[in-house]
């Protein structure tokens, strides 16, 4: 198994960061052929922490961690400690909503598997998804 792991405050420059590192892990194991689909949705799934982050005032870090595993599937958490939980819904019209409230849709319409927990008794969440071997399970 080939793992990475982020840990960076909620600052939107990590989210680039956040990117080469799964494409890194992809290259590692030889799946350059799934970076399209993992690079878009590690930036949905980071921007989302961070913008929560940044919303609610919370400066605790953001974490990402990064798996390849048999059979050919790469899972991605991204856990921030923001209050609330994101939303699977579709941008309204209009220039601001453009370009937010899509992450979740995206992140539900191109992963394999995904979802969103929470764990402890603290605000946080994790949003995680799946690419790979798993890709055309309904």
């Amino acid at each position: 198994m080939h793992t990475c792991s982020l840990v960076f405050p909620p600052d939107p420059v990590w989210v680039r960061v956040a990117r080469e590192a799964v494409r890194a892990l992809l290259a590692a194991v030889g799946r350059g052929d799934l970076a399209d689909d993992a690079l878009l949705l590690t930036s949905e799934a980071v921007t989302n922490a961070v913008n929560a982050c940044r919303t609610s005032d919370c400066s605790a870090p953001v974490t990402v961690y990064a798996e390849w595993s048999v059979p050919s599937q790469l899972r991605v958490l991204v856990h921030d400690e923001a209050a609330g939980l994101p939303v699977c819904a579709a941008a309204s019209a209009g220039a601001e909503a453009a370009e937010t409230g899509r992450g979740i849709l995206l992140i539900s319409a191109n992963a394999a598997a995904w979802g969103v927990c929470r764990h402890g008794v603290g605000p946080g969440k994790a949003t995680w998804f799946e690419v790979g071997a798993l890709m055309g399970r309904a």
